[in-house]
């Protein structure tokens, strides 16, 4: 028996990072996953790979309320409803607060804020007609926080988190809960753009990472993928069945302060 036996979860951003992991966790605790995302071979090679009644993808920009709407009943298609959905997709840009051009705020607010409004809006009544279920949203440490050069993504983040404990308020009464996962520094390519550079070397770049993270986090280290996949089972899962509303952070005791030695 596992833990998500019977469900059907739209997780977006699933090719890679954080969604990938999410999605191979959800498929070995039972459930059917409609992986979404841009990355269209990773994504098709995933599904491959978890296997057709388990998986299957569907490309979804996140920006487009059309595509939302073809996801969805591909879904249905697929698996015949959706109680699950994980807003896992997501865009960090690094500069300057004032020197972030105006087309490069609004990128990460399309992407990272009206995307995740675009999932819930979706996706909540076919949620409600499943009978009730569960939206998990990726928020951040930066949506509890501020952190220098990351304007544009901390400002979605916190509308992110805003949006979630509305939607949990207003959702509610139909049976579906709403949180937020908020993690801190994940090893993933957002995090470490060098890992998607063939120039750049590998060995190298991760030194330079962990020495990093070494520094700044308590527990002297970056997080890893599937630790951020536990949480979001967590919360999709019935062990978090009188939880809604809520942040729940994953960054290694980052936001709780800096060490000084």
């Amino acid at each position: 028996m596992g833990k998500l036996d019977g469900r059907v979860v739209l997780i977006t951003g699933a090719a890679r990072g954080q969604g990938e992991q999410e999605a191979r966790l959800f498929v070995a605790e039972g459930a059917k996953v409609v992986l979404t995302d841009v990355l269209d071979d990773q994504g098709e090679a995933l599904a491959k790979e978890l296997g057709e009644g388990s998986a299957v993808y569907v490309r979804l920009d996140v920006r487009q309320e059309a595509d939302w709407i073809a996801a969805v009943a591909a879904a249905k298609r697929a698996f015949g409803k959706i109680d699950g959905l994980v807003n896992n997709a997501g865009i960090l840009r690094f500069n300057e607060l004032v020197n972030t051009p105006l087309e490069e705020f609004q990128q990460v607010v399309q992407v990272n804020q009206v995307g995740a409004f675009l999932g819930i809006r979706t996706v909540a009544p076919e949620i409600e007609a499943a009978g009730g279920g569960t939206i998990v949203n990726t928020a951040s440490y930066t949506a509890l926080t501020g952190m220098a050069f990351v304007g544009a993504y901390a400002a979605t983040k916190h509308a992110v988190l805003g949006l979630t404990r509305v939607a949990a308020v207003e959702l509610a009464a139909k049976k579906i809960r709403v949180n937020a996962v908020c993690p801190g520094a994940v090893d993933t390519p957002m995090t470490n753009p060098a890992a998607l550079d063939p120039a750049a070397d590998p060995v190298e770049s991760g030194a330079a990472v962990d020495e990093l993270y070494r520094k700044l986090v308590p527990m002297g280290r970056i997080g890893r993928p599937q630790e951020v996949a536990a949480l979001a089972l967590f919360l999709t899962g019935d062990d978090s069945s009188y939880i809604t509303g809520q942040p729940f952070v994953v960054d290694g005791g980052w936001l709780a302060g800096v060490s000084l030695f």
